[in-house]
């Protein structure tokens, strides 16, 4: 259930599943409006924990543990997608749950993503399901190369996917995902990658961010420029595009659309995501609302917050030992610094991000 259209009023608990960094900084948040929160998740010492009220540490499937959580909160939410929807599911029977378990459902498997976008009108990039060997040649034969070869779920960050050139050997590329179901994708030769993080409300009200420019290293996010820099009627088409997909999943929340902008100038949606993102990040600190501010005042009813933009930010991830610059970060006049809580730095691990802030129309695309 979403629940009833009445705001849950501060004092109240959000639930939130997941214990990982955008839970952190939701908690951190939700509590800025008098709001406690209680993480569910499996793992010992996760990020959000650290500044919970509570945390009950169990399996995503363990049934008898959800419904002691579902009976200590007031409102439930998630903060990624791969975890059981059918947990979201059982969920939504105790307590009301958003966004709703069929956002989840639709996110957090590709081909069910792009088959309910092109339902809604929304263009992506040519697909097609493949779940052999067989049909991968096939799909390869129908889609061409270059192509991408993704596992349908569990997949982030690069991971779970093989870029298939003109020189790929299909069993390789097959045996890359381990058997699982994949969908085969058309190469999109892009301009640029931009984002679009919107909020929608119990009651239908609706509020998103402008357009934000995405840069990835070694698939993983390095830094989103705000503004995008891209044509006004681009931004406004982007918008439009996000606004359609909230309204059509029904979303009570927060959704971000990764959208690819082609090199004629056409958009294309890349992927959904029901939660914050972390193309938002630079809400934080160059927005007069920051994504998580916006995400509780949806999940909990509340009127949304103002998007304009106070600054055009540059937001970069800090991965691994990056983190060990922080002395220098700080000493920067136009940085503002978020670290995680992370006890074990690793190459690639998102332990923190910087926002260095410049004055409008500051930034040249």
């Amino acid at each position: 259930m979403n629940g009833p259209k009445t705001p849950i009023p501060p004092g109240s608990t959000i639930g939130i599943v997941g214990g990982g960094q955008l839970g952190r900084m939701t908690v951190l948040a939700a509590a800025n409006l008098g709001y406690h929160c209680h993480i569910f998740c499996p793992e010992e010492r996760a990020p959000a924990s650290k500044v919970a009220k509570q945390t009950t540490r169990a399996a995503y499937t363990d049934e008898k543990a959800l419904k002691e959580f579902a009976e200590s909160v007031d409102v439930v939410t998630f903060e990624f997608e791969n975890i059981p929807h059918e947990s979201v599911q059982l969920l939504t029977d105790l307590v009301p749950v958003r966004p709703s378990w069929r956002c989840l459902q639709i996110s957090q498997d590709r081909l069910i993503e792009k088959d309910f976008l092109n339902s809604i009108g929304v263009a992506t990039t040519p697909y097609k399901s493949v779940e052999s060997l067989g049909e991968l040649e096939d799909a390869v034969e129908l889609i061409g190369r270059p192509s991408v070869l993704k596992t349908t779920r569990m997949g982030y960050d690069g991971k779970g996917q093989a870029k298939i050139g003109p020189d790929t050997a299909l069993s390789d590329a097959w045996s890359a995902m381990d058997g699982a179901p994949s969908i085969l994708e058309a190469f999109v030769d892009f301009e640029r990658e931009i984002s679009v993080i919107i909020a929608r409300s119990p009651n239908g009200e609706m509020a998103a961010f402008e357009p934000v420019h995405n840069i990835h290293t070694n698939h993983i996010l390095d830094t989103t420029t705000a503004p995008a820099g891209i044509p006004d009627a681009l931004a406004k088409t982007a918008v439009t595009m996000a606004t359609r997909t909230a309204e059509e999943m029904g979303l009570i929340g927060l959704l971000a659309v990764e959208m690819f902008v082609t090199a004629d100038g056409l958009l294309m949606v890349n992927e959904v995501a029901p939660r914050p993102h972390n193309s938002g990040h630079w809400t934080m600190d160059g927005a007069m609302t920051s994504q998580f501010e916006q995400f509780v005042r949806a999940v909990c009813g509340l009127p949304l917050g103002k998007t304009e933009r106070l600054h055009d930010t540059v937001m970069t991830n800090l991965l691994g030992d990056d983190i060990e610059a922080w002395e220098d970060i700080l000493a920067e006049p136009n940085a503002r610094l978020h670290l995680y809580g992370k006890v074990e730095a690793r190459p690639g691990r998102k332990m923190g991000h910087v926002n260095r802030l410049y004055p409008i129309n500051g930034l040249k695309s």
